[in-house]
């Protein structure tokens, strides 16, 4: 049984996680560095992470586990375009420099927080949490009125419909990024088609 859950749990690895936009949002429109205490506090101001647990020390857990996963997916998302340092007395997007910066396979703080099984739920509640927060997410930026069929969610990230799930991951990730709004060159209306797209299809 436990075998079954971990491997279950192991299946949201790589699972989007919405805090994703609203991160890169307050790191590029800021020119200094970020405390991970900060961060999260201007994310639950905006009501972006609700309250997650009833235990103060399980809520504050489960708030630090989400957006250091959030700041590790972005991290990989941006290289080359960009260095996303990740410490949490210093969070920090930086030009990219091939030298100094890349990503370690063997970063054990990387690895335990892209690892859905160290939230210490199982797989329907990580399935759960991630669709309450994508719902968050939708309504937060405005995508949450835009209707779209299948059909044209595949047309939009230019895929046939016997594309893989991580090919819509990687189509919707390179949209999000060329359109958020807070991007330079980035357009609103494009980014929110976009959200409604990988909502109908992940």
């Amino acid at each position: 049984m436990t075998e079954k859950r971990n491997s279950e749990v192991h299946a949201f690895r790589t699972e989007d996680n919405p805090l994703i936009w609203s991160v890169l949002n307050r790191l590029e429109a800021s020119t200094s560095s970020w405390k991970i205490h900060v961060l999260a506090s201007e994310l639950i101001n905006d009501q972006l992470i609700p309250i997650l647990d009833e235990q103060p020390e399980k809520d504050l857990f489960k708030r630090n586990f989400l957006l250091m996963n959030a700041l590790y997916q972005l991290q990989a998302m941006l290289v080359p375009e960009k260095w996303l340092n990740v410490e949490a007395m210093s969070i920090e997007l930086m030009p990219f420099d091939a030298v100094n910066h890349g990503i370690s396979p063997s970063d054990p703080l990387r690895e335990y927080y892209l690892d859905w099984s160290h939230y210490e739920a199982d797989a329907l509640e990580v399935k759960r949490l991630l669709n309450e927060f994508w719902e968050r997410y939708q309504s937060h930026v405005g995508a949450k009125d835009v209707t779209m069929s299948q059909k044209k969610a595949y047309d939009f990230f230019n895929l046939d419909e016997s594309a893989t799930l991580n090919e819509i991951r990687q189509a919707w990730r390179r949209c999000a990024l060329k359109w958020h709004p807070d991007r330079d060159g980035g357009d609103a209306e494009q980014f929110k088609l976009a959200c409604q797209a990988w909502s109908l299809l992940k």
